[in-house]
Order: structure tokens, then C-alpha cells, then sequence
């Protein structure tokens, strides 16, 4: 009866509430959705044919590391639908292989490792038709690469890692390239344009022992092995992921300086469930008394309300050497009794047996058996603030989403089809980076998931509560992985794509997928939101 009167005497009030309804639930509700477009495929199965992506928004080009090939492949996507390869350059005078690549304004910089993986290796600057101009020196592994937003460096993560018998283990170091406001004097640069920033200053001062220092015989500054960088919008810090390591480390930019190194800590999988077992014969995701370490690779950043935030995609990676393994099932490990007083029925294959977890922690007095089991990766993607704390962590949802759409193909391996489960003892899914895009006003995350094969997409836009938008998987699990006839597998290198840098003036998000050796283009397109997959299994 009050509505009633309410329109009849203020009916263009009545009116502005019912737009203003209709306005709300758009905005409140409006999302996206990715659409492949095209797929360009290499046809070189499993030998990491494409790996790390690049984007020139000028010419309209992508630029791909092939390993498999030695070489940089440039895709043409000046019609997504249809990406083409333009040239492929040639990096076989320059090392072993390229761990990654990154482009500013037509210059392209590549990681190229040394065919002695613990010698230092260079970065080699190639213009967007494939024309070298320059190479530098840097650290030993350079594994991952990427420009500040405003363009002034270039910085390099060398990741250091040791030889196969863990008797030469180089330290691990971050390279800044300055680089010129004019691109056409990067031909001119010199090894005196770089700095690389030494961990060694702080073998000696004290360090929150959660921070995993453990390889034979290490310093922090041997041990410490780089992954991965982001850059705050206002290219002020950087943070790098020292991922074997399970920390982060700082750098103030202008001063050029590693300023600290903050620990992840790991999670409780009593309280976030996982799937342990690869022969149980089912999707069982439960809690266990097992922590998880996040162990992240991929880390990027976004402004939140005049604060930097990061997020990881918790891979999870373990040192496995000729020379030295801490790899281990539960079942192989003696448990203390009065940690774990149901022992041997957690150590059945079908419990905890076969989850792969450390022996270099958990042994918290030292006497020989394990008080606490840590397993690999969190199976999850995380945000913490610039300063360490984490605000959000998916726990659980990554499983229990493909469990939800893929119930049949659950935790599959990358390289093999009819693997159902055959991942639950190891990482699960296995998230391996992210990459961050600002669409209608709304940031979002995109997780790519190597061994199920797929890509994760949150609304991130409020970090303390993130929302699960799609999972995204192109990969055929009818198909035959080795006669190329399984779609995608094993998504590496995520690039994203604003609107107005994209050749269909939409945006677009370009995945490269390292098993089955193809690169996909996403349309990215508007779309309301979907109930999210009941919590079940």
C-alpha cells in the first residue's frame, strides 16, 4: 500500500529507485568470460615448445620462447582467430635455451641460460622483427625477466640453481639493466648498465628461521634461488619470489637495494582439505594432519586503494638432485607417536602414504622422526599485503571446482589423458602463475593450473574477499596428448591484453602451454555471474 502511494505521488522517484535497482545488480553482478579464439600449435609434444609469452601491442605481435627449437617464435595475431608464425629467431649462439622473454615499446629482452646452467647467463635484446641489438651478462640462470611499469629498468631474476650432483651451487641474484628513454640506444648498452643485487649481505644478519635455507653446505645467499618479479604500479619496489626457499624478497628500486626477505609460512590442510592419495580410487578432499608450504611461483601486483597488494599462484617445488632429494612419501618417513598416534593408518596408500612431502622440515627436535608432515604447494592462490601478511587464500576451492566440472579427469596429470587422480599425492592441480587484468573497472586474477591444465579466473577486485568467476580449460581429454590431438596441456606463461592495445579492441588474455607446445587467445568478454559449485567430495 506505501509503494503504491509512493508511485502515485512521486512517480518519477519511484522510477529513478527501480533504474537505480537495475543499475545496482548489473554493477554488483556483471563479470567476464573467456572465449578461445585462436590456438597456434607448434605440433613438438612435451619437450617445452612454448613456454613464457610477450605481447607488442605496436605491431601486433607475440613473442614466444621455444626451448625445443632454441629460439624465440613470433606469432602474428594481428587476427587472433588465426595467429601465424612470423619468424623465428635464433638463439643457439647465445646459450642453452630462454627461460623467458618480455617486450617494451619493440624492444624484446630475453632470458637466455648458459649451456653451463651455474655460469652466468645473458639477456639478449632483439627488436619486434628479430634483429639483434644487444646481449648483456647476468647472473647464473636467469629464469624470468620483466620491465618496470615506467620503463626505466629491466629486471632479471637469476635463479642460481645448483649443478646435478649439488657440488657447484651459484648464488642466486637479481640483475637491473637501466634502460634508456630513447629505445634506439639500447644497442649502446654496456655491463656497466647493470647492477646485480647480491643476497650476501645477509648471510650474517639474522633471518626468520621459517625462511627454508638447506641445501649442503649453503649460505642464505647460495641457497636463495629467485623465480619470479613483480613491480608496484608506481615501479617504486619489486618483490621476487624465491620459491625453493618459500619466502619473498624486497627491492627498493631507487636505491637499488634487496631491502628484506619475508617468510609465507605454510597452511593447515586440517582446516583446508586436499585430496593426499593417488590410489584411493575416488575424489576424497579432506582434512589431514599435514601443512602445506605455498612454495609459490608465478607473483603479481595491483593497487588496492592507495595500497599495493600481491598475489601468488602456491605452486610448490622441492629439491631433487642426483646430489642431494628431500622428496619423500609419508609412508617412507617414521612418524614421532605422540604427534601422530593413528601412524599407521594414515601411512596406508590410501590415506597419507603416498603424498610426497619434505624431510627437511617437520624433525622439530631433532631426534629423528617426523612431529609434523610438510607437503608441496598450497594447491591454491594466495594475497598478501607488500609487508608479508595474507589477507585471502583460495584453501580448498581449486579442487573442489575441478572436482565439481571435471569429476571424471580429477587431478590429471598434463602429459597423459585417463589420469584421473594420478596428481592427488603431488600438488594437485599444481597453480604455476598468475597474471592480473583491470576489466569494467574490476581487477581480476588469472591462475594457471599446469598439470589439470586450465586457467583460474577471481575477481580480485576486493582483496580481503576475492570471488571465483570461470575455470577455463581448452584441453580435450578424449584426445591423444601425443598426436596433438588433446587440446592445450600444461599451461605455463599467461600474458593479458587491455582493450586498447588488442588487435579486436576487446581484451584478450594469451596463454602458453609448455606439454603440448601450442599458444591460445581468449577473448575476454562481459557476462553476469554463475552459482558457484557446491562445497561437496
Amino acid at each position: 500500500m506505501k509503494t503504491k502511494c509512493i508511485s502515485r505521488l512521486f512517480p518519477a522517484a519511484a522510477a529513478l529507485l527501480a533504474v537505480s535497482a537495475v543499475v545496482f545488480f548489473i554493477i554488483t553482478n556483471l563479470t567476464i568470460r573467456l572465449e578461445p579464439l585462436g590456438t597456434y600449435r607448434t605440433g613438438i609434444f612435451d619437450k617445452s615448445a612454448a613456454e613464457i609469452t610477450a605481447y607488442d601491442p605496436k605491431t601486433k605481435r607475440v613473442f614466444v620462447t621455444n626451448v625445443a627449437a632454441r629460439g624465440i617464435d613470433i606469432l602474428d595475431i594481428s587476427r587472433p582467430q588465426e595467429p601465424k608464425l612470423f619468424k623465428r629467431i635464433d638463439l643457439s649462439g647465445f646459450g642453452s635455451h630462454a627461460n623467458s622473454v618480455t617486450v617494451i615499446n619493440g624492444i624484446i629482452a630475453v632470458a637466455v641460460e648458459n649451456i653451463i646452467s651455474t655460469d652466468p647467463g645473458l639477456v639478449v635484446f632483439f627488436d619486434a622483427d628479430g634483429n639483434f641489438l644487444n646481449k648483456l651478462a647476468v647472473g647464473a640462470m636467469p629464469d624470468m625477466l620483466t620491465f618496470t611499469p615506467d620503463g626505466k629498468y629491466l629486471l632479471v631474476a637469476n635463479e642460481g640453481e645448483p649443478n646435478k650432483d649439488y657440488t657447484i651451487d651459484p648464488e642466486g641474484s637479481v640483475s637491473m639493466i637501466s634502460v634508456p628513454a630513447d629505445r634506439s640506444r639500447v644497442a649502446g648498452l654496456t655491463d656497466k648498465d647493470v647492477t646485480t643485487l647480491s643476497f650476501a649481505p645477509f648471510n650474517e644478519k639474522p633471518r626468520d628461521p621459517k625462511i627454508r635455507i638447506f641445501g649442503p653446505h649453503a649460505t642464505l645467499a647460495r641457497d636463495l634461488e629467485p623465480e619470479y618479479i613483480t613491480v608496484s604500479p608506481d615501479s617504486r619496489r619489486a618483490w621476487v619470489t624465491l620459491q625453493e626457499n618459500n619466502a619473498v624478497a624486497v627491492i627498493d628500486l631507487a636505491a637499488r637495494t634487496v631491502t628484506g626477505l619475508f617468510a609465507l609460512g605454510a597452511k593447515d590442510h586440517r582446516t583446508s582439505p586436499l585430496d593426499a592419495s593417488d590410489q584411493d580410487g575416488r575424489i576424497n578432499i579432506t582434512g589431514w594432519p599435514v601443512k602445506g608450504l605455498y612454495l609459490p611461483d608465478g607473483i603479481a601486483a595491483f593497487a588496492h586503494r592507495g595500497r599495493t597488494y600481491l598475489v601468488t599462484a602456491n605452486e610448490g617445488d622441492s629439491r631433487d638432485y642426483a646430489g642431494f632429494s628431500e622428496e619423500k612419501r609419508v609412508k617412507d618417513l617414521t612418524l614421532d607417536p605422540g604427534a601422530f598416534p593413528q601412524a599407521a593408518a594414515l601411512q596406508q596408500d590410501d590415506a597419507l602414504g603416498r603424498l610426497t612431502v619434505t624431510t627437511v622440515n617437520g624433525d622439530s627436535d631433532g631426534d629423528g622422526d617426523y612431529d609434523a608432515l610438510y607437503a608441496f604447494g598450497g594447491r591454491s592462490f594466495s594475497i598478501w599485503t607488500g609487508e608479508g601478511k595474507q589477507i585471502f587464500d583460495s584453501a580448498d576451492e581449486f579442487e573442489r571446482i575441478i572436482a565439481d566440472q571435471f569429476p571424471r579427469n580429477f587431478n590429471s596429470n598434463n602429459s597423459q589423458n585417463h589420469s584421473f587422480d594420478k596428481r592427488s599425492d603431488n600438488k594437485g592441480p599444481e597453480p604455476e602463475t598468475v597474471v592480473i587484468g583491470r576489466i569494467f573497472s574490476k581487477q581480476y586474477a588469472f591462475i594457471a593450473l599446469e598439470r589439470m591444465s586450465g586457467i583460474m579466473v577471481y575477481d580480485i577486485t576486493n582483496p580481503r574477499r576475492p570471488r571465483f568467476v570461470q575455470y577455463m580449460s581448452n584441453r580435450d581429454f578424449s584426445g591423444d596428448p601425443e598426436k596433438d590431438s588433446a587440446g592445450d596441456l600444461g599451461e605455463e606463461g599467461l600474458i593479458f591484453v587491455k582493450a586498447h592495445d588488442s588487435p579486436i579492441h576487446s581484451p584478450l588474455l594469451i596463454a602458453a602451454n609448455e606439454v603440448s607446445g601450442s599458444v591460445t587467445i581468449y577473448r575476454i568478454h562481459p557476462a553476469f555471474y554463475r552459482p558457484k559449485p557446491a562445497a561437496i567430495f
